[in-house]
């Protein structure tokens, strides 16, 4: 694709996205209908490329968790199913009055939401996000372009087509969604540079992808999704409890942004939960690393537990490794925390109401949890039908982002021939 190409691109996405605005909430649920059909229909050809996707990716020697993003199966294809009816049900978004008012005694000031107009979006491995975006983005009246990862091309390409043949059908703007079928790096740096034509950039994948759309997009974009989720186990924690919520943050899917990657043990407990855990850990392939006190109390003859370093702690791994850190109180986990936690999802396991609240107002993470998994800071288990990103920010969108984060809003001031005197 070459520059001029990718300008027109965008130039035929934001036309697409004024029409998108105008539509009512029955012609956007209409679309997401066909769509979510359109997908169960053409569930063995998804697959097909999917599969493709999966073959290149092993000749390339992605690592096992890569693959376990990029794989599509069934079941995933139910789920992003599931996800698009959700979204249906959602109340639409646009043309909320926010606030309403009547000033100088006879104009009427109104604040209503409206689109964003043009998002968009670049990804790497999970083909999931291709649909969840567009969907998203259909409800809430924005144009979407879609720039994911070579790897996942085949995939992505053939869910665009779904996209397009379902907007097609029912004689809309097949540019209200658009890929970028170029898996040139060069492409990816033109494309954050084309503010004119586009809103807001949501990049959705690793650190090194964050940091560079944080560096390069000319529009305001959404850059602080790196998620490094800890558990703290507090003295007074159930151990049943906690073994069960650690095993669930860590090994559900541990691909995720809100897997576990840090636990944090109070030493008082710590010999009576480590044993039953490490095992349960070991037995589902995870490597523990581990500090000093915690290193004491372990099978020292297991290959998969180690000693840990300074770069385990505020890391991210996106695999099946855990670093353990071992404290003396809930003000040592706290610290530990803030000084390595991303501020994204953080938990604590305990049955203190005073250690929780403790934990909850030191915390400033965009999800706190209290006695559940990390696994539910998501857009879907939020009730938000799916999500757009998870987000860092403390400015504008935080946490798992969905409908009304994809809006912004308008004030209209109606009078009848009103004038300011100065």
């Amino acid at each position: 694709m070459k520059k001029n190409e990718l300008i027109k691109l965008a130039q035929d996405t934001q036309k697409a996205s004024r029409e998108l605005y105008n539509l009512s909430t029955e012609h956007k649920n209409l679309i997401l209908s066909n769509i979510y059909k359109n997908i169960s229909t053409n569930t063995d050809l998804i697959l097909k490329n999917n599969d493709e996707d999966i073959k290149n990716s092993i000749k390339l020697k992605k690592d096992a968790s890569f693959i376990d993003r990029l794989t599509l199966t069934e079941k995933k294809i139910q789920t992003m199913v599931s996800s698009i009816k959700n979204i249906i049900k959602l109340n639409d978004p646009v043309g909320k009055i926010l606030d309403e008012k009547i000033i100088k005694n006879e104009m009427n000031l109104k604040k209503i939401t409206v689109p964003l107009g043009v998002v968009g979006v670049i990804y790497e491995s999970r083909p999931d996000i291709t649909t969840d975006i567009s969907c998203l983005g259909i409800k809430s009246g924005n144009a979407i372009i879609l720039k994911g990862g070579k790897e996942s091309i085949n995939t992505n390409i053939i869910l665009e087509k779904i996209i397009k043949q379902s907007l097609r059908e029912l004689k809309f703007n097949t540019n209200m969604i658009n890929l970028i079928k170029s898996t040139d790096r060069q492409i990816t740096e033109e494309f954050l540079m084309l503010d004119k034509y586009i809103d807001l950039m949501i990049p959705r994948g690793g650190e090194t992808l964050v940091k560079m759309v944080a560096e390069k997009a000319k529009m305001p974009a959404i850059t602080g999704g790196i998620g490094v989720s800890h558990i703290y186990i507090d003295e007074f924690a159930d151990i049943e409890k906690a073994i069960n919520i650690t095993l669930n943050s860590k090994i559900s899917k541990p691909s995720v942004c809100n897997a576990l990657d840090t636990l944090i043990i109070n030493s008082k407990i710590q010999s009576n939960i480590l044993p039953k855990l490490t095992k349960s850990l070991l037995d589902s392939g995870v490597e523990i690393r581990c500090d000093e006190p915690s290193y004491k109390i372990m099978d020292k003859n297991n290959e998969n537990i180690i000693r840990s370093t300074k770069n385990d702690w505020g890391k991210e791994f996106l695999d099946y490794i855990i670093s353990i850190k071992s404290v003396d109180n809930i003000e040592e986990a706290i610290n530990h925390i803030q000084k390595y936690g991303s501020g994204h999802t953080d938990a604590i396991v305990s049955e203190s109401e005073s250690n929780i609240a403790k934990f909850v107002d030191n915390i400033d993470s965009a999800a706190v949890m209290v006695n559940v998994s990390t696994q539910f800071n998501d857009g879907g288990e939020f009730g938000m039908g799916a999500e757009v990103a998870i987000s860092t920010n403390k400015y504008g969108a935080r946490g798992p982002m969905g409908l009304d984060d994809l809006c912004s809003y308008k004030w209209i001031l109606k009078g009848n021939g009103n004038i300011r005197i100065r």
